[in-house]
């Protein structure tokens, strides 16, 4: 038996109280409190799944003090069963054990560099409390920077059997026109041939109620920019991603959260006092706008809203 949907994500802030009651304000998102390695944390129900609240050095992360998104967590009913498929998957030891989880569950760690670049947890499901009525709809995908999608597909469809929802490029391109105007005889224009500002080969695999998004930098031989205090864009997407991978290695980079309106969803960010990157959504993958939190209004944690 393969691990089933999205149970939970865990990130490290600097503050998860102060990050969990700005989301629970902004969003409308309910609140709980579990126990985590011995210590209570914030959690918020999204959906089918949850967003859990670590603090740096937390013994729940493993003493990481890093912040940003740390794991996933993976909900199996049998754990036993799941951890024979993860042994034949070659993702876990045959000496593997059971690690205490949240409240009481229990779960299996394996390891980040088994799985892509992605720390993965495998627990028994969780008790959540109902998100209705909340901004958010559910987790729309969690993003990873990429060092190679392929080996991703590998891990997650081939081994795991999750589905591959879809695949496509993003690319930023600059086309540079030049014209000659004469008194006489008018104007011409030329168009030179385009230029590569930055790209990204992106993979979409299903995971329960949302998708992990893996971003992988295709023009890796373009500096890694990113513009601070403007919109985002695909230049800086790409910039973003390489850098990540080329100071980090691939790794969890940042959750999105579906939403039915993203410009209200962004104003009621920014009245709660967050900082944004995006003031007005933007296109994104998938046919969808996008709108980005500046992570120093979390504690560190990159969040995005997504209108589809």
């Amino acid at each position: 038996m393969t691990p089933g949907p999205l149970a939970y994500v865990t990130a490290i802030v600097a503050d998860p109280d102060a990050a969990a009651s700005a989301l629970e304000r902004a969003l409308q998102l309910p609140r709980q409190t579990v126990d985590a390695g011995g210590a209570p944390r914030p959690l918020l129900p999204i959906g089918a799944a949850a967003l859990l609240f670590a603090a740096p050095g937390d013994a729940f992360v493993g003493g990481d003090s890093r912040p940003g998104v740390h794991h996933i967590a993976l909900a199996a009913s049998n754990l036993e069963s799941t951890a024979t498929s993860l042994v034949a998957a070659g993702l876990i030891g045959a000496d593997h054990k059971h690690d205490p989880g949240l409240d009481g569950r229990r779960r299996i760690i394996v390891a980040a560099d088994r799985c892509a670049g992605v720390a993965t947890h495998v627990t028994e499901p969780l008790r959540l409390a109902s998100a209705s009525g909340s901004l958010v709809e559910r987790f729309d995908h969690i993003g990873i920077a990429s060092a190679d999608n392929a080996v991703a597909q590998d891990v997650f469809c081939r081994r795991l059997g999750y589905a591959l929802e879809s695949t496509q490029t993003d690319m930023e391109v600059h086309i540079a026109v030049e014209s000659f105007t004469s008194d006489k005889y008018g104007a011409i224009y030329k168009t030179r041939e385009p230029e590569t500002a930055g790209g990204l080969r992106v993979a979409f695999i299903t995971v329960g109620d949302c998708e992990l998004e893996f971003l992988q930098d295709i023009t890796p031989q373009r500096a890694s920019i990113v513009d601070h205090g403007g919109p985002g864009t695909t230049r800086q997407d790409k910039g973003a991603i390489g850098r990540y991978v080329a100071t980090r290695g691939p790794g969890l980079h940042h959750v999105a959260l579906k939403v039915a309106d993203g410009q209200a969803a962004l104003d009621s960010l920014a009245a709660a006092g967050l900082a944004l990157i995006d003031r007005v959504p933007r296109p994104g993958s998938r046919r969808a706008l996008i709108g980005f939190v500046h992570p120093k209004s979390l504690g560190g944690l990159l969040l995005h809203v997504v209108q589809r």
